[in-house]
């Protein structure tokens, strides 16, 4: 056994060290020696006023926001229930009524 760690990502055994890193060359994914935990940490995201948001939460748009492919626009105001947090650019997925299924960024919005 060589002392190197299981990839973290896929679990594969076949990891090597390159350098400070350590590779897998299953799913490619590279890591540092010591910082697996790290990355099992969970993104804390904040709204427009530095309110920490979750799961389930209900907020408000501050801004009025076009929707992109469409003449559609969502008004400042527009009370969005039970927002779920995803990772990307735009890290709230929610339903808002009359529009349906969105991506919002939580520089955006508020937390009634």
């Amino acid at each position: 056994m060589s002392g190197i760690p299981a990839c973290p990502k896929c679990q594969s055994p076949y990891a090597y060290e390159d350098g400070s890193l350590l590779i897998c060359p299953e799913c490619g994914h590279e890591w540092t020696p010591g910082s697996e935990g790290a990355s099992d940490a969970a993104k804390e995201v904040r709204d427009a006023n530095g309110n920490v948001l979750a799961d389930g939460d209900t907020v408000t748009v501050i801004k009025d926001l076009k929707v992109k492919g469409s003449s559609l626009v969502v008004k400042v105001g527009t009370k969005v229930k039970n927002i779920r947090l995803v990772d990307g650019d735009h890290d709230i997925d929610c339903k808002i009524d009359g529009i349906g299924q969105m991506g919002l960024k939580s520089e955006f919005v508020k937390k009634i």
